[in-house]
């Protein structure tokens, strides 16, 4: 794939109105993520700001049940018996 003048301007076009890097390489086709984002950073295009907003809390992934707690449980109730 190479980048002609139409995939450039449908490269700008979608970075304007806002789709990642991914949605755009999607669109286009036979390119990569990283291959939008080095070929938006060479055309100048303005960045974008991150997503990820600073300061903001991670979810907490859900709490997982304790497996190791029920083998040492029986190991206590095995060396019990002895």
């Amino acid at each position: 794939m190479s980048w002609t003048d139409e995939r450039i301007d449908q490269l700008k076009t979608m970075w304007e109105k806002g789709l990642t890097a991914s949605q755009i390489a999607e669109e286009l086709g036979g390119v990569s993520r990283n291959a939008v984002i080095g070929k938006a950073h060479r055309l100048g295009l303005k960045s974008r700001p991150s997503p990820v907003k600073p300061g903001e809390a991670k979810p907490k992934p859900a709490p997982k049940k304790d497996a190791a707690a029920k083998p040492a449980k029986k190991v206590e109730a095995e060396a019990a018996a002895d």
